[in-house]
């Protein structure tokens, strides 16, 4: 099959591949806090993502090498509320689901 130019891509190994869509969507990301200090008690952050009709959620751990992350697909968690600094907002609120 014929690719335009624009969408090709050479790996780390040198060979050409095609950046191909699987998905694209809105999504909401939070952290975790302590909230007797309101500083960040883990180091990790949480996505859930929202392609239109479903969602997914996971994890982001940043591994010890810099720049270098983990991502965990996480059980669905269903409707919560989450701190946007002045309230508790519902994230499928924010999703607008």
């Amino acid at each position: 099959m014929e690719y335009p130019q624009e969408v090709l891509t050479k790996s780390k190994k040198g060979k050409i591949e095609v950046r191909n869509l699987v998905d694209y969507g809105k999504f909401v990301r939070y952290d975790y806090l302590d909230p007797s200090t309101g500083e960040r008690s883990e180091n990790k952050v949480k996505i859930v993502l929202f392609n239109g009709e479903d969602y997914e959620e996971y994890f982001i751990i940043p591994l010890k090498q810099k720049n270098k992350y983990l991502m965990l697909k996480a059980e669905k968690k269903g409707p919560r509320k989450i701190w946007n600094g002045k309230e508790g907002v519902e994230i499928m609120e924010l999703l607008k689901l």
